[in-house]
C-alpha cells in the first residue's frame, strides 16, 4: 500500500500538524511524502498554462510536470497535512492541488462531459490544527472534498485540533482529541 503524503505544513519541525501527520503515519512502511515548502511550486501562467493544456489534449503525460498528477492518481490513500489558515489552508497546498489535477491523469471526462476520477485511493485523509475553532468554517475541508469526488477517491476523512491558540486552552488534551479521531482513522485504513 503506498500512501501519498501532501506536507503543506510550511513552519517544518515546529508545526503541530505535522507531528500529528507523522503519528498518523507511524508504521506505515511505503510512505512518499511531498513536502511543499521544498518543493515551491509555481501557478501555471500564460504560455506555461497553454503549453500544459496542449499536452494534455494530446494525451502526453511523459514531461515531468505531470509527476504530481501520476503520484496523486498511483497512491492507494493521500494524506494532507495543513494548517487551518484563512479559514482554509495555505495557497502552496492549492497550487500543489492545481499540478495535481491532471485531465487523462487523475480525472477525465466522458462523451456525455460528466467529470470521472480516474485515481485509485480508497480515501484522502486531511489533517489539519487550528489557534481557534476549525470546525465551523472549514473551506479547506470542503474544497478538498469536492477534489476527492472529481478525482474519483470515494471517501474523505478529517482530524483536526482546535484551540490551540485560546488563552487558557488545555493544548494537550485538545491534541488528544485529535489524537483519537487519528486513531479511529488509522484502525480503518
Amino acid at each position: 500500500m503506498t500512501v501519498l503524503f501532501v506536507n503543506a505544513c510550511l513552519r517544518g519541525d515546529e508545526s503541530r500538524t505535522l507531528t500529528l501527520c507523522r503519528e498518523y503515519l507511524e508504521g506505515i512502511e511505503d510512505v512518499k511524502e511531498v513536502n511543499l515548502s521544498e518543493l515551491r511550486l509555481e501557478p501555471y501562467y500564460g504560455d506555461s498554462a497553454a503549453y500544459r493544456a496542449q499536452l494534455e489534449a494530446k494525451g502526453l503525460f511523459d514531461d515531468p510536470m505531470f509527476d504530481i498528477g501520476k503520484d496523486f492518481a498511483e497512491a492507494d490513500e493521500i494524506v494532507i497535512g495543513a494548517p487551518y489558515w484563512d479559514l482554509s489552508f495555505p495557497a502552496a497546498l492549492k497550487v500543489y492541488i492545481e499540478h495535481a489535477a491532471v485531465m487523462g491523469v487523475t480525472f477525465h471526462y466522458t462523451e456525455e462531459g460528466r467529470c470521472e476520477g480516474l485515481c485509485r485511493a480508497k480515501h484522502l485523509t486531511y489533517i489539519t490544527t487550528g489557534g481557534g475553532a476549525v470546525e465551523s468554517m472549514n473551506y479547506g475541508y470542503e474544497y478538498l472534498c469536492g477534489i476527492a469526488g472529481m478525482f474519483g477517491i470515494p471517501e474523505t476523512r478529517f482530524a483536526a485540533a482546535e484551540n490551540l491558540d485560546v488563552v487558557g486552552a488545555d493544548i494537550e488534551a485538545n491534541l488528544n482529541e485529535a489524537r483519537k479521531v487519528l486513531a479511529q482513522l488509522k484502525a480503518t485504513r
